[in-house]
């Protein structure tokens, strides 16, 4: 069984699926291999527009599957810091991509799986799925960059579920900002489509150069003026600007090419 299923659409959009509903898409060796194998495919992938993360069945992902944590001692610190690092850098490599990421968490995104949620550049949920970090309560320091991005994405909220451990539905993430939005779950897929197909319409070169911008965290003001005097005249020589232009004052859909 694939633990993976990749999608990819004529638009430009993929849709990748964690595929083992029966541990609530936790995040087995053997996913994590395929995970690795599909970001180096999709890095390299000039026809990808955008990119949608979801679970199958009833969860996003139940998070790292730590079921070898039982054998306690079995490893050295240095052998458990290094395998976790690995670990780490093979599921945020999405961070990497230079098109846009979506997630929809379709049910409960527990620990690294709400991690690499968080770790997308869009993110939407069901308004009842169940989003938590309960690292704390299981004896553990944090993992999956969890104190970076739950503090990144909602501040306060971020820093309250990693100290308590208590879930937030996805209606109340989405009032806080841990989430852009949240939606009846049999909606959730059909406006997460929606979206993907709205950004995989837009220019490529101008959408891959705004999400290496958004990725960057300008340190100040000066910092994104010297990017965006490099970034947009790199669009201005470009044949999609002079698309872009045409269809805006003919008023019809631009065909944009990528060149």
């Amino acid at each position: 069984m694939n633990e993976l299923l990749v999608d990819r659409r004529d638009d430009g959009t993929v849709l990748i699926t964690l595929n083992r509903p029966d541990r609530r898409n936790a995040m087995t060796d053997g996913m994590t291999g395929e995970w690795r194998e599909t970001m180096a495919a999709l890095a390299t992938d000039t026809g990808v527009r955008c990119v949608i993360v979801t679970g199958a069945g009833s969860a996003f992902s139940a998070g790292g599957d730590l079921s070898w944590l039982g054998e306690r001692g079995a490893e050295t610190v240095p052998e458990l810091r290094d395998r976790m690092l690995a670990f780490y850098r093979t599921w945020l490599a999405i961070t990497e991509l230079e098109v846009p990421t979506i997630a929809a968490v379709n049910g409960p995104a527990v620990g690294a799986g709400l991690c690499v949620a968080l770790a997308c550049d869009l993110v939407y949920a069901a308004d009842d799925a169940k989003l938590l970090v309960p690292f704390t309560k299981l004896g553990l320091h944090p993992g999956m960059a969890a104190t970076y991005l739950l503090p990144k994405r909602a501040g306060a909220l971020g820093r309250e579920m990693l100290l308590t451990g208590r879930t937030v539905t996805g209606q109340e993430a989405a009032i806080k900002g841990l989430v852009n939005q949240s939606f009846p779950k049999d909606d959730l897929m059909a406006e997460v489509a929606a979206l993907a197909q709205a950004i995989a319409q837009n220019a490529p070169i101008a959408t891959r150069l705004t999400k290496v911008a958004l990725n960057q965290d300008h340190p100040h003001l000066e910092a994104a003026l010297r990017w965006e005097s490099l970034a947009q005249p790199v669009t201005m020589a470009s044949a999609d600007m002079i698309e872009g232009l045409a269809a805006h004052r003919e008023r019809r859909m631009p065909k944009f090419t990528g060149s």
